[in-house]
């Protein structure tokens, strides 16, 4: 057994807090699902409402703006916008490997603006010493832009038949693993990070495990959205006192949609397809952890996994012209391998999953995603920011039988300080000649061994496109722009229903002003100053006109 642990951070694209089977969900996630009955299920985590925000997060325990990813890989504006990691932070692979570990990578990156060329924000120069996967942060499943070895554009891979994207990160996540242990480095601990993109849009997914969820939805997401909030309270993930939100109202009862026959089978097919992406990933993942388990290395692995934001609520297109999803943002193609057209939008008269369709799921089913809470990825509402959070390690975990829950509340600066802690490296105040913003989050360490109720922990601060939140202790004071804020007591309502802000005005004040010195010490700037940056350099407008569903 090595002295130090092995650790294998897992991260999947735009899933819902509810989908996965232990936390409520339809979606079989076996693998997943034995994580967490031999290890911790986290009921109150959080990340950061968006893909690039949330990885620039996860990967160097700092907020997003610190990071220079304020939004998206794209230029937004001055520091914190730019789109690019910067140099004021170091990434998980780069502390670990100071501590002698072996770093590899296998998936999604999405935190640097070059994504042809490599540059210092390009996994191999932020530490890893493996790299196999996509510098953009959507595509095609079946042939996706900027697939990468290295340093190596590596895309005609991708026309090898049988070829599909989740496949090829498990396959390559498992084929670090079977080096490392049979390599020279076999007595060295070693990091992993495997950024699945499954369930991200497009939908895509295999015919037979698109078959496995035939009939399994065709109860209806109002339906589906109550059995899934009455399992959370049944598995004590959740206080039976918090109520279900309402249908979000821009979507239509389940019984109205059944009467449109064509609408209805597209609408259940959709829904199908996603849960087979996520299917899918559950799959790889278990291959995993079989090549763990085959080297014996699984007793004394930390595996952690979350999801990098709420379930997704965007139609495909939305504001976006074709020609700006293949040229300009390079996450589509117009041709499938086979040289046939790709059609792209929400056609209800061409069903999702093979490789000649580009389509996303849709707001009701986001809606059933993030059961039983509202809003979606973008916002910072709990169905914006409230993941899954697994941690397993046999050898570090005490848990009970079907496993252990942990309702302390954290956050994704989280995870790079526990994995300093548990690993005994340090963090540093300086890098390569660049100073150094200090760690944000707090170690799970001391919650790994025993639950507390959180009212220890540092205020936790959110935002994304002038969706701002701040969190202490119980409350929640949160705004979705360009409204005013809004005060919740988490204990007593954590699906956001009570609006207290009216009747706590001091707090609301005190709370705010929190938030102010936390955004100015952050380089945030103000929403209406970002969206005239953006228009002036021309960016692309669904980027900043996302300020209502």
């Amino acid at each position: 057994m090595n002295a130090k642990p092995n650790v294998v951070l897992i991260l999947n694209d735009d899933m819902g807090y509810s989908d996965l089977g232990c936390y409520g969900g339809e979606v079989m996630t076996p693998s997943l699902d034995r994580l967490a009955a031999n290890g911790l299920r986290f009921s109150s985590f959080y990340n950061t409402a968006r893909c690039s925000p949330s990885r620039a997060s996860l990967m160097t325990g700092l907020h997003p703006h610190q990071t220079g990813i304020g939004i998206l890989t794209y230029d937004s504006g001055p520091e914190g916008y730019a789109g690019n990691l910067n140099h004021r932070c170091v990434t998980i692979p780069q502390v670990l490997k100071a501590a002698g570990y072996r770093t590899y990578m296998s998936g999604k990156w999405h935190v640097a603006s070059s994504l042809t060329k490599p540059t210092d924000a390009w996994p191999m120069q932020r530490g890893f010493d493996a790299f196999y996967g996509t510098i953009i942060g959507a595509g095609s499943f079946y042939d996706p832009n900027t697939l990468t070895r290295g340093n190596e554009n590596i895309e005609h891979e991708a026309r090898a038949p049988g070829f599909f994207y989740t496949d090829a990160i498990s396959d390559n996540a498992c084929a670090f693993v079977e080096q490392h242990c049979t390599g020279e480095h076999a007595n060295e601990p070693f990091f992993e990070y495997v950024a699945y993109t499954a369930p991200h849009w497009p939908l895509h997914a295999h015919d037979d495990d698109i078959a496995k969820y035939r009939g399994r939805f065709d109860a209806g997401w109002d339906t589906l959205r109550q059995e899934r909030l009455d399992k959370l309270v049944a598995s004590g993930l959740l206080e039976s006192h918090w109520k279900l939100t309402d249908r979000d109202p821009t979507q239509p009862p389940w019984t109205d949609a059944e009467q449109d026959e064509q609408f209805h089978a597209w609408t259940l097919r959709c829904m199908e397809v996603y849960a087979a992406q996520i299917d899918r990933m559950d799959q790889g993942i278990g291959r995993l952890l079989a090549t763990l388990e085959k080297h014996g290395k699984l007793a004394d692995t930390l595996v952690i996994f979350l999801a990098d934001n709420g379930a997704c609520a965007e139609d495909i297109p939305e504001d976006v012209t074709i020609d700006e999803l293949v040229d300009k943002l390079m996450i589509a193609r117009r041709t499938t391998r086979g040289g046939e057209p790709v059609h792209f939008g929400n056609d209800v008269q061409r069903m999702p999953g093979p490789e000649n369709t580009y389509q996303s799921y849709g707001t009701a089913w986001a809606n059933l995603s993030n059961s039983p809470f509202r809003l979606y990825k973008h916002w910072i509402h709990e169905g914006g920011i409230s993941t899954p959070l697994i941690a397993h390690w046999p050898n570090g975990i005490a848990t009970k039988e079907n496993g252990t829950l942990r309702h302390a509340p954290g956050y994704l600066p989280d995870i790079m300080a526990t994995i300093v802690d548990v690993s005994g490296a340090a963090y540093p105040s300086s890098f390569d000649g660049h100073v150094v913003e200090p760690l944000e989050g707090q170690s799970l360490l001391p919650v790994f061994g025993q639950d507390t109720s959180g009212d220890d922990r540092k205020p936790m601060f959110w935002e994304h496109e002038g969706n701002a939140a701040v969190r202490i202790g119980k409350w929640k004071l949160v705004k979705r722009y360009p409204r005013a804020w809004e005060l919740y007591d988490m204990d007593e309502d954590r699906t956001e229903l009570n609006d207290l802000a009216s009747r706590e005005p001091e707090r609301v004040k005190a709370m705010a002003a929190q938030y102010d010195a936390w955004a100015k010490r952050c380089g945030v700037l103000d929403r209406e100053k970002v969206v005239a940056l953006m228009k002036s350099q021309g960016v692309t407008r669904a980027f900043w006109e996302k300020d209502e569903v």
